[in-house]
């Protein structure tokens, strides 16, 4: 009998998390990865720790090998081959090794696009310059490892302030070099409001961190052997060793436009709640692929790997024959500053008010635990809908107590609770982790006086 065969092009968490999970339900298919790239199953949210010196090893972020995925769990893993065409109509892909060869012509049954995403390059001139880098995988984060080990820079400029920009600042400011962040917007990291980001703009600057916002850099210039020495913006310039571009990133989704295959309104490929494209036997996970938001209701793009993950599990699963959904997200996420946790879920309030809701704030200072075992303060911010009462989302920022009490707000949103049942949460109490009305509560409360008001 001949076994049908699952293509999935990409190999880090949406692709192997599909493939390994087909796996498990169809032992007889024949299942092939596709990776253009030397590293597949890696923790990319690590790199900062090991640009940091907190990872020793580059081979310590490495999860699984080709040669495991090969000879345990049965999926053949073709590492440096890059996908170059696409054929729908034919179930056909094209597949070449990045150093030179003869392409590929590989047939498919089913198909997963987990193609990622890309960085986003700014049209600024000198980004050719030695000395410029990005950290959006292990093998650009491994050169920018070498060059900080070999060249020892003395300063050094981060352009963007968003989650990569802020876990750079943080990495790089504890190597020694002076620091300074762009960003070309007016306030840093956008998924929070402006009062919860103007913490983190506080905690990098008593850091040492220089940080110029709204202010987009106009150039990136060198010295006569092409290494970066200076980058200019419209008022000011500075000078630098070496650059890391934190620009964010957008979907890779060339093959997929080759293909005809929709691409939603987010700029990422428009897939169903079965991760199913607008084509027929055509998956999408992970970073490329968009997933719906369950507060807005709306298609959202969050590049993230616990949503790769997930995506990649139930493409996987109805690439192999089963029918199971993608629940969807809340846009949680937390990243750490120095000694600043900051955490969101849901809308913020520009997106609630965007979405349509009658959108209100309520913000709450309160120590995460007992004061008399040194509890330090946290910040919690709630955002509710004024005409339902219903929450929306919740911005926390302290340094201590923040990195799962966002969670609490998550499954709320997830259970579409409203202010009032928050407010009636029964949380778990002891002075060492908490006061007797939590933060989450005090926050709720206050929410709830904002909604009667």
């Amino acid at each position: 009998m001949v076994s049908e065969r699952l293509v999935v092009v990409g190999g880090v968490a949406a692709g192997l998390s599909a493939a390994s999970r087909a796996r498990r339900v169809n032992p007889h298919l024949e299942i092939l990865v596709y990776e253009k790239g030397p590293d597949i199953s890696y923790s990319a949210c690590g790199l900062p720790h090991y640009v940091a010196g907190l990872v020793s090893e580059a081979d310590s972020l490495r999860v699984y090998s080709a040669e495991f995925f090969r000879t345990r769990r049965n999926i053949q893993v073709f590492t440096n081959h890059e996908v170059t065409e696409l054929s729908v109509a034919r179930r056909l892909i094209k597949a070449v090794p990045t150093g030179g060869g003869e392409t590929k012509d590989i047939h498919y049954d089913r198909l997963v696009l987990a193609t990622g995403a890309e960085p986003s390059r700014p049209r600024i001139p000198g980004l050719d310059l030695k000395g410029v880098f990005h950290v959006n995988d292990l093998e650009s984060t491994v050169s920018l490892k070498g060059y900080l080990d070999s060249e020892r820079p003395r300063t050094m400029a981060i352009i963007g302030g968003g989650y990569i920009g802020l876990e750079m600042a943080d990495a790089l400011k504890g190597l020694g070099p002076d620091v300074i962040l762009l960003e070309r917007s007016a306030g840093l990291f956008e998924a929070v409001d402006e009062d919860i980001a103007a913490l983190i703009e506080k905690e990098l600057v008593s850091h040492g961190v220089r940080v110029v916002k709204g202010s987009p850099v106009k150039a990136l210039l060198g010295d006569p052997q092409g290494r970066v020495r200076k980058l200019a913006w419209e008022n000011g310039e500075a000078e630098t060793d070496c650059v890391i571009l934190a620009t964010g990133v957008r979907p890779r989704v060339g093959l997929a436009e080759q293909a005809e295959i929709q691409i939603g309104e987010t700029g990422a490929v428009a897939v169903n709640e079965y991760m199913e494209s607008s084509q027929a036997g055509v998956f999408a996970a992970g970073d490329c692929a968009e997933a719906i938001h369950l507060v807005s209701g709306r298609p959202a793009y969050f590049p993230l790997g616990t949503t790769a993950n997930k995506q990649g599990r139930v493409a996987g699963e109805n690439a192999a024959g089963r029918r199971v959904r993608f629940a969807g997200i809340v846009g949680t996420a937390v990243c750490k500053v120095f000694t600043l946790e900051v955490a969101r879920t849901g809308l913020n309030l520009t997106e609630a008010k965007t979405a349509g809701f009658k959108a209100c704030a309520a913000t709450v200072h309160a120590p995460a635990r007992a004061r008399y075992l040194g509890g330090k303060e946290i910040v919690v911010k709630l955002i509710a809908d004024r005409d339902s009462g219903r929450l929306l989302g919740a911005q926390m920022a302290g340094t201590e107590g923040v990195s799962k009490r966002i969670d609490v707000f998550a499954t709320a949103l997830h259970a579409r609770m409203s202010v009032e049942q928050v407010a009636e949460l029964d949380l778990s109490y002891a002075p060492p982790f908490s006061t007797v009305w939590d933060p989450v509560l005090i926050a709720a409360q206050e929410m709830r006086r904002e909604l009667r008001r």
